[in-house]
Formats: C-alpha cells, sequence, structure tokens
C-alpha cells in the first residue's frame, strides 16, 4: 500500500485557512448574543431559558417520495435490447471505418459526441483524430488551404481532445465572412461553428475573443432572417442561450437526439442507436437512483433535520451530469451521497446553527471522533453520526476494493469544507462585508468543489495509488477553476434568494460593495469572470489531457461548472426543483 503523505499536498486550498481564521477571530463573538446562543435569565428564584432564534430556508419538500422512485423501472434490460445494440454498433464502426471526406469525417465524430454515443467509438475516434491532426491541422502549410467551416469545426473537436492547435488557423476569419448570407443555411452554419469553436479559447487568445463577439453578434442580428422551421434555427437559439462546451453532456444527448431526427440528411442506424443507447444507460441510472434513495430513507435526515433541503433525485442529477456512462455507476452512487451530505452540512451553518453550536461542530469535524459529539445538540448529533457512517463506509468500501486507505484525506477535506463555511456565519454574524477577492478566495471552496473532486479523484477506474495522490496536486489550477467558476455560476442563480433570507453577502454583492457598482453592472463583471476563467480552465485541461487516468479526472472537474451554469441559469435549480422538473423526467423517467 502506498504510503500516506500530508494532505496538505494534496490540496493546497485548505493550507491558508488556519491563519485567515485567525484574521476574522475578531468577528467570531458578535455583540449580539440572540443569534449566536441560548441565554438564560434569572428573575427573582426562577430560570428561564428563551429560545434561539433560528432561520429558515422556507425549502418546498420534495418532488420524489421514496414510493415513488422504487416504484421506477425501464423496459430496456435484457438480452434483447443488449444484442440489438450490438448490431447497430457494428453498423456505426463499419460506417467510421469508410468515412474519407473530412469534413463528413468532422461531422461524424461531432454527430457521435453530441448523439452521446462517442463512448462506444472512443479507439476509433482517437485514431481519426489523430490522423486529422497530423494530415491537415499540425502546421501552417496544412491548415492554411481549409475552408472556415471545416477549420472551426476540426479545431473545436482537436482542442476538446487536448491537440495544440494555435488561434491564428482563424487570422483572417473576416476575409472569410465578409460574403456570407443569413438567409443561407450553408452560411450560417460556418457561423455557428465559429461561434461554438470560439469557447474553445485559451486566456489572451485575442483573435478568439473577436471571433466570439463578431459570431455572436452575426448570429443574434439575423437569427430573425433563419427559416424559424428548420433544425438550424434550433441550434442557433440553443447556441446563443449557452455555447456547446458549457453544457452538459448527458442532457445535451436527449436534446439533441430530438433535434437530429428532424434533419432531412440524418443518418437513421445513428440515430436508432443514439435513442436505445439513451434508454438503457437511463436504465441504469434509474437502479442507481433507486438504490440511493434507500440510502436517504435509512439515514432519515429528510424526517429529522426538517431545516434543510430534501433533494436527493437533484442530487443524483449532479452525480449523473458529472459523470453518466454505465461504468460510473459506483461513483454516481457514492457522490450522491457526497452531495446530499454537503447540502445538510450547509444547511445547519447557513440556515440552522447558531454560531456556538457551528464553532463545536466544525471541531468535531475537525477530531473526527464520534465520542466528541455529547456536548453537540440533538439536530447536530443526527447529522454528525449520519454523516460518519456514511464516510466511513464509503473509505471502507475503496480499501476493501483496492487496499487503499483514503479516510485520512476525506475527513481533511470535510474539516476543511467546516472551515470555510465557519468563516462565513463569522461574516455573517458580524455584518462583515468582505472584499470579493477575500470572499472568493473563501467562497471557491465553500462552493463544497473541492471536496468533490477528493472523492472523485479515489472513485476513477484507472491509476495506481500514487498516481491517484499525486493527482489532486497535479491538476490543481484545474480543480480551482472548475469550482470558482461553480461559485460564480451558483451565486448568479442564488444570492437574491439567499439575501432576502438573510445570509452572507454573495461575489455580487461584494463587487458592488467594493466598486460602488449597479446590480446589473456586478452581474455583468461576473458572467465576464466566468468567461475569463473558462478560458484558463480550458488551457489547463488542454496541457493535462494526457492519460486515461487524468483524462478521467478532468472530465468530472470540467462537468462540474457545466452542472452549474445548467442548474442555475434559470434560478436556484437546487433550491426550488420545480425549474428543472421537465430535465428530471427527461434524464431519469421518461424514456425517448
Amino acid at each position: 500500500m502506498a504510503s500516506l503523505c500530508s494532505f496538505s499536498c494534496l490540496v493546497p486550498y485548505y493550507k491558508n485557512y488556519h491563519n485567515r481564521s485567525r484574521q476574522f477571530d475578531k468577528f467570531s463573538k458578535p455583540k449580539y448574543s440572540s443569534k449566536s446562543a441560548s441565554k438564560v435569565v434569572h428573575a427573582k428564584a426562577v430560570t428561564t431559558v428563551e429560545p434561539v432564534l433560528r432561520r429558515s430556508g422556507n425549502y418546498s419538500p420534495s418532488l420524489y417520495s421514496f414510493d415513488y422512485i422504487q416504484s421506477l423501472s425501464s423496459e430496456y434490460v435484457g438480452e434483447d435490447y443488449k444484442a440489438r445494440a450490438e448490431t447497430l454498433k457494428g453498423t456505426v464502426k463499419m460506417m467510421i471505418s469508410k468515412l474519407g471526406n473530412l469534413l463528413n469525417t468532422l461531422e461524424m465524430i461531432d454527430d457521435l459526441q453530441r448523439l452521446g454515443i462517442s463512448y462506444h467509438f472512443e479507439n476509433e475516434k482517437r485514431n481519426l483524430l489523430e490522423i486529422i491532426y497530423s494530415n491537415h491541422y499540425k502546421s501552417h502549410e496544412k491548415w492554411s488551404g481549409l475552408d472556415l467551416k471545416v477549420k472551426a469545426l476540426g479545431f473545436r473537436l482537436l482542442r476538446q481532445h487536448g491537440y495544440q492547435v494555435p488561434q491564428e488557423i482563424f487570422h483572417n476569419f473576416k476575409d472569410k465572412t465578409q460574403n456570407l448570407k443569413p438567409d443561407k443555411l450553408e452560411d450560417v452554419m460556418e457561423i455557428l461553428n465559429l461561434y461554438e469553436a470560439s469557447y474553445l479559447s485559451f486566456e489572451d487568445e485575442h483573435i478568439l475573443d473577436e471571433v466570439r463577439d463578431f459570431t455572436t453578434k452575426y448570429l443574434k442580428d439575423n437569427q430573425h432572417k433563419i427559416d424559424e422551421s428548420s433544425y438550424i434555427s434550433s441550434l442557433v437559439s440553443h447556441a446563443l442561450e449557452l455555447p456547446l462546451h458549457w453544457r452538459v453532456p448527458r442532457v445535451e444527448a436527449r436534446w439533441f437526439i430530438e433535434v437530429y431526427e428532424k434533419i432531412i440528411d440524418m443518418n437513421p442506424t445513428l440515430l436508432e442507436f443514439a435513442k436505445l443507447d439513451y434508454n438503457m444507460v437511463q436504465a441504469g441510472h434509474i437502479e442507481d437512483l433507486k438504490e440511493t434513495s434507500r440510502w436517504w430513507r435509512d439515514i432519515k435526515w429528510d424526517k429529522k433535520l426538517k431545516f434543510s433541503r430534501d433533494r436527493l433525485v437533484e442530487h443524483f442529477l449532479w452525480s449523473t451530469g458529472f459523470a453518466h456512462l454505465p461504468q460510473h455507476s459506483l461513483f454516481r452512487r457514492t457522490i450522491t451521497r457526497v452531495n446530499s451530505s454537503i447540502t445538510a452540512i450547509d444547511d445547519v451553518y447557513d440556515v440552522y446553527g447558531t454560531l456556538e453550536e457551528l464553532e463545536q461542530f466544525t471541531n468535531v469535524m475537525k477530531r473526527w471522533d464520534i465520542n466528541a459529539i455529547e456536548d453537540l445538540p440533538d439536530y447536530m448529533k443526527i447529522c454528525f453520526i449520519g454523516f460518519f457512517n456514511t464516510i466511513n463506509e464509503i473509505a471502507y468500501n475503496t480499501l476493501t476494493d483496492t487496499g487503499f486507505l483514503i479516510l485520512p484525506y476525506l475527513t481533511k477535506a470535510w474539516a476543511g469544507l467546516c472551515k470555510v463555511y465557519l468563516v462565513e456565519s463569522w461574516w455573517y454574524n458580524s455584518g462583515y462585508t468582505p472584499t470579493l477577492q477575500e470572499y472568493l478566495d473563501n467562497a471557491h471552496v465553500s462552493i463544497s468543489g473541492p471536496v468533490i473532486l477528493m472523492h472523485a479523484n479515489f472513485l476513477t477506474s484507472a491509476g495506481l495509488n500514487n498516481e491517484i495522490l499525486q493527482c489532486m496536486t497535479r491538476h490543481e489550477k484545474i480543480v480551482y477553476y472548475s469550482t470558482l467558476i461553480f461559485r460564480l455560476a451558483d451565486d448568479l442563480g442564488t444570492s437574491t434568494d439567499e439575501l432576502t433570507r438573510g445570509d452572507t453577502p454573495k461575489s455580487i454583492q461584494c463587487y458592488m460593495h467594493e466598486s460602488g457598482a449597479t446590480e446589473e453592472e456586478a452581474r455583468r463583471y461576473v458572467k465576464e469572470l466566468i468567461i475569463e476563467t473558462w478560458k484558463k480552465l480550458n488551457k489547463e485541461r488542454a496541457l493535462a489531457y494526457n492519460s486515461q487516468f487524468a483524462s478521467e479526472f478532468i472530465d468530472f472537474a470540467i462537468n462540474i461548472p457545466r452542472m452549474a451554469q445548467f442548474m442555475y441559469r434559470e434560478g436556484d435549480g437546487h433550491g426550488h426543483p420545480e425549474i428543472n422538473k421537465s430535465h428530471m423526467s427527461s434524464l431519469f423517467f421518461n424514456p425517448i
């Protein structure tokens, strides 16, 4: 078994929190104590205890009962469906082997990915991309003669898979687009491909910034000229809402299958395989959801922690968005437990606990000692015992499966999360508004991304113990940028609700307080910050995309901000489950 190195080498995000917490000690004891502890009032010979004033999140109940979840089933199981899927898979492989035209090859790869079935053809896809890169994109001499549509589509697919294609491929894009006509569908597709390619940009790639600005304006200005009945109209409006690179693959697959069916020259074999595969994968998701709902029933937090959000299906949605493929079943079941634990503990800190109780709870989390809970209030005992058992079980299962003791790493990560939660509680109780940078230094951890990725780090299907231990350090920038976008997207969707019920200022309010900006200006600033952070994340991803182990972990990390932008695009999709109810149905309950 690999020796256990210090946690600081794995998670540098927590190394400064001890010093930072001293900085906020002056805020830890508010002048008024009604929010921090019970008052004991002595009047004559009678002792009375004032009730603790606790906040309420006013969260709506879950949309899905245990019985409903357990009643779910799918007909897409069994040998007949597997046999048909294998036949279709073989037919598609034959099609791939006969591809010759460069544009047709690129479009086939793009369709396979957007339909959600490219994972069946990873070897074929890698071989095709390697040939395409070597023959057409490796040097200026090779790509200079390509037309703009081929350049754009190839650029996006190659960068997505770690190939170093320079932005200079588009140095004369304005010259190439002068004669395009917005009522000509082929021309619109050329602009749309350029638009989508621009979101694979790195920091300081000014040509791609120009491409993004130009194509965005072009599509918005000419959207009304596109035939509304055409599938291209759907593609354009969809892209302007959110670029393809920022979308959740599983959600995108469901949407694109319906669009693809309307294309006149669509491939019926691809369509049938995509539908069948979607439904078969969904059948596996249903079993994962049913298993985690049994855990949720047994832990009883929905009954015992009434102040907390009951969001089991939403937690499973997050997990599925991070990793939806059949081989990631253990990941989904484990991360759903992790997500549920995060929400319960977050609500303890944000909504229900007094400052004195939270300080006690943080200390217990740090000690990871079940005997230390004696002085906690009952609701915290219930929360800690359920959480303690859940994390220990995750660690035990990993130990028995791999011989790898991960508990010290997990407990350190959770203790670090609770510590930054406590900092936010100090801010709230003192009425302190941090600077934006001060807020983000704390909040990119409090959003819980590093804890999720610490668990994901140990759930990857490949890699030796030593490689796993090095992963979080090697990819610390990816973790940081991923979780920063997670935080900013969350703030855009939830800050209004959270401030209404009384909460720590979020990035929007911190920027307004610091700069004097209006809320509209602050929101625009945060959106720009998201774009700039995506550029940094794209670059780190491209640099690190080298091994099976790294690429799997990186895919998990990239899907975190995608899920955040999906969940919070129309508001607080986690706090208000009705926002994403239709997506829940199409992803888990209704086959195609």
